[in-house]
């Protein structure tokens, strides 16, 4: 890859030095420009550009790193910047004063990027999940151990507004101690089917949705309930997606992929010429890696689940019943959390229908860009509810902030480039607790491999996961 920023010098072998105009700024390399990466871009470009400087951006496929070498342009830099190769992180950090990497890479690599960015001396900033399996966790706890470094791993759904709600309700001692949590979580058929067209639909590149997606949702729990996973039991298959369930529903054959000309419309099948984003960043950069955003959900060749459940104890004593469907008509979450003084109740409605209409087939993810698709009886919105014994019912405000996830965004950027202030809530997250949420994904593939309850303390992740770690 062409190294373009004008003003730099070679000074080590696949290395650039950068001239440093801004030193009170953090130097920041970001590795990965995928979809994801924009949030962090524009975030530099914008509100933090006081505090934040993008020195380089690296990724294996030259056409996405200058899809946002345009953007950066577009957000007002007066020129690119830097562009290094994967395999340089470590002479790039180093000829170039690199303070902290972003890493919004594919699952499988997070743990290669974050332990040869901690060595080379650099703290870190990951996508959530921290890493897919048990070996991941071990190299990044010795890197974290002998480098003294900083990993962030960066749970937005923490701050998003409802779910910050629901955190006071239980940390005031609303409902009392809490004895059990059912937590049931569906995603629909624009967002649910987007993982089984990409590179999440095999296993060994994501976790599958116990990792990749459910990381999330058990770093909630985790956090909601101030505890820690102790023994996982999991259930689940491949029941909806796939060429075996295609065959058995007799749906015929499929293309290989949804970006072909003279297909009839098929909701499942994504034609990225019909997303401006998606065709610039992905479909006109094909030629590059020959990676394919569109596969065909009911093709051959996935290997994760879309319908599971698991039964998670904690060391405090509650229980988790939580389950996840990733064919569903509608999206968004269903919690309950029950107590020893009453019961909390959140039900949270992303998008209430979808439609086969294309228009509407471009909004992958309803939680980060909001929609308005209801029906006569689900409507978009969410509600929290406390009733505790031998009390009426009554519902919690929510106040939702601008941008993505209610505002929580926001609030999570600010804590990444400003440093985390005093948060009662305990928001702001670090490796351990990139740990425990996958700790229970990790245990949970393993179970459904054995049909055997798993206890987290014996997976060997390298780290103590207990309650008195904090």
């Amino acid at each position: 890859m062409v190294n373009v920023d004008s003003a730099e010098t070679q000074t080590a072998p696949g290395a650039t030095t950068v001239q440093d105009e801004s030193p009170q700024r953090t130097r920041i390399a970001l590795i990965g420009t995928g979809g994801r990466s924009e949030m962090y871009i524009r975030a530099i470009y914008g509100q933090h550009a006081d505090v934040a400087e993008l020195i380089a951006l690296s990724d294996v496929n030259q056409g996405r790193v200058q899809f946002y070498q345009d953007l950066i342009k577009e957000l007002g830099g007066t020129e690119p910047v830097a562009s290094f190769e994967p395999g340089q992180l470590t002479s790039f950090i180093q000829a170039n004063g690199i303070e902290r990497v972003i890493v919004t890479t594919p699952d499988y690599t997070h743990a290669d990027y974050i332990v040869e960015a901690l060595e080379a001396g650099a703290d870190v900033v990951v996508e959530k999940p921290l890493t897919i399996d048990v070996e991941g966790c071990r190299r990044i706890t010795e890197a974290v151990a002998k480098t003294g470094r900083n990993v962030v791993v960066t749970f937005n759904y923490r701050y998003s507004p409802r779910n910050s709600a629901l955190k006071e309700v239980i940390q005031n001692g609303v409902i009392g101690k809490v004895t059990s949590i059912d937590f049931s979580w569906v995603l629909d058929t624009v967002h649910g089917a987007d993982y089984f067209r990409r590179w999440h639909r095999e296993k060994k590149n994501s976790g599958g949705l116990l990792i990749h997606k459910a990381s999330h949702h058990f770093d909630l729990v985790n956090w909601w309930i101030n505890d820690v996973p102790e023994r996982v039991f999991a259930s689940g298959g491949l029941r909806f997606y796939g060429d075996k369930n295609a065959a058995e529903r007799g749906l015929g054959a499929r293309p290989e992929r949804g970006t072909v000309d003279g297909l009839e419309h098929d909701p499942f099948l994504l034609d990225m010429r019909e997303d401006e984003r998606l065709k610039a960043l992905y479909y006109d950069n094909e030629k590059f890696d020959g990676y394919l955003r569109d596969q065909d959900v009911f093709t051959e060749g996935i290997t994760i689940e879309d319908n599971l459940a698991l039964v998670v104890d904690y060391q405090g004593g509650p229980t988790l019943s939580y389950s996840l469907n990733a064919h569903s008509p509608w999206e968004g979450y269903r919690v309950t959390v029950n107590g020893t003084e009453g019961r909390a109740e959140l039900e949270v409605v992303e998008r209430a229908a979808v439609e086969s209409s294309t228009d509407k087939k471009t909004v992958v993810d309803p939680s980060a860009t909001p929609v308005e698709e209801e029906d006569a009886v689900r409507r978009n919105g969410e509600r929290l509810v406390v009733q505790r014994h031998w009390e009426a019912a009554y519902e919690v405000p929510i106040i939702n902030g601008e941008g993505g996830h209610g505002g929580g965004d926001n609030l999570l950027l600010s804590d990444l480039f400003n440093g985390p202030g005093i948060d009662p809530l305990g928001r702001p997250s670090g490796y351990i607790d990139g740990l425990r949420s996958v700790s229970v994904g990790i245990a949970g593939n393993q179970s459904l491999e054995t049909d055997l309850p798993v206890r987290i303390s014996e997976l060997g992740l390298g780290a103590d996961l207990s309650r008195s770690q904090g």
